[in-house]
């Protein structure tokens, strides 16, 4: 992301325009951000493929196992709207015509006032935090695992400690989403290389597997899978800041439909291929399905650098929100005394991380909780309702109005009570703990 100062685009074109219309994206009298150093397009499609892809993977397949083969079909229907979400989501960013918001509480406190803005920011920082602790957690039981009958093996809760202060190095070091896109290609790599993997070794081990059972559906479990599912195209709560790094803006709409396209063929292909061999019997993560051996080692040493790599993409996108919130800019404080106060903030914001990871350590219930909670209201919801709000709802065709309509359900459903199991996991999974 580049600095947020303004640039005025052909300012003497600039139309008031109602809420009737549409716009799109930078429109030529829109006063958009300085985008003098921004990246690629391509530079845009790795940064999403590296946030999206990466624990969704992983857990899918028992994503299936909850819910039975219907699975594939919500899949399926999370892919194209989590797309459709994602387009309206950056095309309400220009919707007032004039100038360019710069966050998604942004579009909230423009479409309902600073109630809008407050409730969207805790459901942004729920997933901006609690996606990290996540990978935290994960990184933690990774490296313990890694280090199984060694002097390293010292627990999970030391190496999660350890995990959240490298994720930390980088994170307070560098200032805008453009200086850590750099480890995004590496992420999209790391996702490619573990889905290969998984296939590999699952089909070989096919053989071993007897007395396999498949589910077409599992209704009582349903919307657990369904908030499992959407947790995987959870993206929404960065594309503002992935945006605002591209160069060619009107890009946006392929930048988006091709990273969530290229997740949405590695999860098939992860979600089928794991719970056709391993059925009922499949875990999360996946690797821990196949036999143990070099190739379970090398898929869990990938995506703990994988997770390690996307975490600061999060954490980053989360600050910048904090300090466009508070001012906190060069132009201000000087750079001195400004990298002190974002430093501040950041180290405080790992802390948090760590706490909590180190604190809530169930990486299936855990995940289940962030992506029914916050994903659905983030993925689902909240962009149709911003987008009808901020652009009209009697200009759009009735076909247009129906799949909104779809997808807030979707989300809805997925919400409401894929919050409420994921609760029943999580106090279960203590229990036995």
């Amino acid at each position: 992301m580049t600095s947020i100062n303004e640039k005025k685009v052909d300012i003497n074109s600039i139309n008031d325009v109602t809420s009737e219309h549409e716009f799109e994206y930078a429109n030529e009298g829109i006063i958009d951000i300085n985008r003098e150093h921004a990246g690629s397009s391509k530079l845009a499609y790795f940064n999403i493929v590296c946030v999206v892809a990466g624990t969704g993977t992983l857990g899918l397949p028992v994503a299936l196992k909850q819910g039975g083969w219907i699975g594939l079909f919500i899949l399926f229907l999370s892919w194209f709207m989590s797309i459709y979400t994602g387009i309206i989501l950056i095309r309400c960013l220009y919707a007032n015509g004039k100038t360019r918001l710069t966050t998604y509480k942004e579009v909230a406190t423009s479409a309902f006032g600073w109630i809008g803005g407050w409730v969207t920011f805790f459901f942004n920082a729920w997933i901006l935090l609690g996606a990290p602790i996540l990978y935290m957690v994960l990184s933690g039981t990774n490296l313990n695992h890694l280090c199984k009958g060694t002097a390293g093996e010292i627990g999970n809760v030391p190496w999660t400690i350890i995990s959240c202060v490298i994720v930390a190095i980088p994170f307070i070091l560098v200032k805008t989403m453009k200086e850590v896109a750099w480890m995004s290609a590496f992420g999209a790599l790391a996702t490619v290389i573990v889905v290969l993997i998984v296939l590999i070794v699952a089909a070989i081990d096919r053989p071993n597997q007897v007395d396999i059972h498949h589910d077409a559906v599992v209704w009582n479990m349903f919307p657990i899978a369904l908030s499992t599912i959407s947790f995987s195209f959870g993206g929404n709560v960065v594309y503002p800041h992935v945006e605002a790094s591209m160069k060619t803006p009107r890009d946006w709409p392929k930048v988006v439909a091709a990273g969530l396209s290229t997740c949405a063929a590695m999860y098939f292909v992860t979600a089928i291929s794991g719970y056709l061999i391993y059925g009922t019997k499949v875990l999360s993560p996946i690797y821990d399905s196949i036999p143990e051996g070099v190739a379970q080692i090398i898929a869990i040493v990938v995506i703990t650098l994988h997770v390690l790599m996307a975490a600061p993409i999060l954490t980053t996108s989360f600050s910048l929100d904090i300090e466009e919130m508070f001012n906190i800019t060069v132009e201000r404080y000087g750079k001195v005394k400004e990298f002190i106060i974002r430093a501040v903030i950041r180290i405080a914001t790992m802390a948090v991380v760590c706490v909590i990871a180190c604190t809530v350590p169930h990486f299936g219930a855990l995940m289940s909780l962030i992506g029914a909670f916050a994903n659905c209201a983030l993925i689902f919801i909240f962009p149709v309702v911003f987008y009808l709000k901020l652009t009209g709802v009697r200009n759009k065709p009735f076909y247009e109005l129906a799949w909104c309509l779809l997808v807030v359900v979707l989300g809805v459903v997925g919400l409401i009570f894929g919050t409420m199991e994921a609760i029943k996991e999580l106090i279960a999974a203590y229990s036995s703990s």
